[in-house]
Parts: C-alpha cells; structure tokens; sequence
C-alpha cells in the first residue's frame, strides 16, 4: 500500500501553531485519565484544565479555548456539568470534543451520549466499537477496549459526520478521520499504545489544542492524530514495557517537531462514499 503526504495538510505547521498559541483546554474528563491528559497535553505545548463542577464548568467553558468531554467515569452531577458546559460552547462558538467512552456499554452511557450528540459536537473520537454504537444508538462493546477494527466503523463516521456537521476520528491500529465529504486513514504509532491506560483518552485532548482556532477542523484532526502516531513511533524504539513506553512517549511528544515529523508521516485521503 502506498502512503501519501496530503499537499493541504501539514502537521508540523498544525504543531508550530499550537506551541505559539498555548491554547487553553478545558477536560471534563474520567478519574483515570486527569493525570496523564495533563501531562500530555503540557508536552504537546498546549495548557490543561480539569473543570468538572456543575457550578463553574459552562462558565469555564467561555474563558477556555476548546472543551473535552470523555464520559469514562460517569455520575449524574458530572453528566449535567457535561451537557452544560456543551451546550455552552455550542452557544459561544467554542469546539468541543466528545470522547464517548464506552458507549454502549449501559442504559446510563447510551443515553448520556445521546444527550451530548444533540450538542454537536464539533469532534468525536472514539475506537470502532464505540464510534459503531454510537451513531446507531444502541449497545456494543464491553468497556473501553474496542472489538472492532476501524475499518468496520468506516461507514458509521461518515453518517455521524453528516449527521452533526463535525468531524469522526475513529482510533485504532489505523486511524480513520471523516468530515463526511473527505476520508483521511493515519498509519503509525506503536504496538505498546493501547498498554498505557489513558493515552486514547489524552488523544482527545490534542485534537482540542489543534481543533482550537484551526481555519479546517479536519485538517487539524488529521495533524493531531499524525503527530501523536510519530510520537508513539519514535517512543516505541527505546521503549521496553509499558512503563518506559509511558515514560518516552512524553518525552517524544514534548521533542517532537518538523524534522522528526516529516519522515514518519504516513498519511492517506479519499473521498468518503
């Protein structure tokens, strides 16, 4: 298979901007994961807030720059804050990212996701088994691990694409990213991803900091999900387990910039069918 560099799309640029520009992101995120999306998001250049009260989360939603939203750990006083502050972005034009953790897995997610997709989302990324259920409103998958290559989620992001008017990404072995009209697939990473608890979760969190102030919201998917598959690349050669995997792919995120980039960019576009 052969593997072309988009002439329209240009990470290390996506990446220059974000490190010039700082963004602000606001993470209404699960227990297990603040950390880590901190520290990632810290490494890729851009600035992180974990703002879960009901009481203040729409109202930080104005001052941040984009909003996460990942409903791993869900309760009902942090699924109103959800739904608030996504419909506070909606009203202030802000993007926001919808991570929807195991959707299909309860009564409760399903209709929790329900809800946020009436906010429309300005991203969804999620792996296939969640992407799937999503768009169909109905069960699938265990918990957070999908049972689903990507591929099989194809046709379910692009009608979740056209349906909000955002963009799907579709995490995996390879990534698949869709606006409805263009289909991107993100070859790269490392075997040793998935064995880091959070980092799909942090993931969303890079999408925010690219999507934010980006003129193309799937252009700069397409660049997050590209520069954190270098990233992995590049962590995997020193890594050897989980834990120094964790430890280099910081350091590889944090290091990452156009030289280093450029030779591992893996990246294909099609039109969505």
């Amino acid at each position: 298979m052969s593997h072309t560099t988009f002439p329209s799309i240009d990470p290390a640029a996506h990446l220059a901007r974000v490190r010039e520009r700082s963004p602000l992101i606001h993470n209404i995120t699960n227990l297990v994961a603040m950390n880590t999306m901190a520290n990632v998001l810290l490494a890729i250049g851009a600035s992180p807030a974990m703002v879960h009260a009901r009481e203040e989360a729409a109202e930080f939603t104005a001052i941040a720059d984009a909003l996460t939203i990942n409903i791993g750990t869900v309760s009902p006083h942090w699924v109103e804050a959800m739904i608030e502050a996504a419909e506070a972005a909606r009203l202030v034009g802000k993007p926001w990212v919808l991570d929807p953790v195991a959707v299909g897995a309860t009564a409760y997610r399903r209709e929790t996701g329900a809800h946020l997709l009436e906010r429309l989302p300005t991203v969804i990324r999620g792996n296939a088994s969640e992407i799937i259920a999503l768009e169909a409103g109905g069960a699938g998958g265990r918990g957070v691990d999908s049972s689903d290559p990507a591929e099989a989620a194809e046709q379910a992001a692009v009608r979740l694409a056209r349906r909000t008017g955002g963009v799907v990404a579709v995490t995996g072995e390879v990534d698949l990213v869709t606006d409805g009209r263009r289909l991107a697939r993100v070859h790269g990473g490392h075997a040793l991803m998935p064995r880091v608890t959070t980092l799909g979760c942090s993931l969303t969190g890079v999408v925010a900091a690219f999507v934010a102030g980006a003129e193309d919201t799937f252009a700069a998917t397409v660049a997050a999900l590209a520069c954190y598959a270098a990233a992995g690349g590049i962590a995997g050669e020193t890594a050897r387990g989980p834990g120094s995997f964790a430890v280099a792919f910081l350091d590889a995120l944090h290091a990452l910039e156009g030289e280093t980039l450029g030779p591992r960019l893996q990246l294909e576009m099609t039109d969505a069918t």
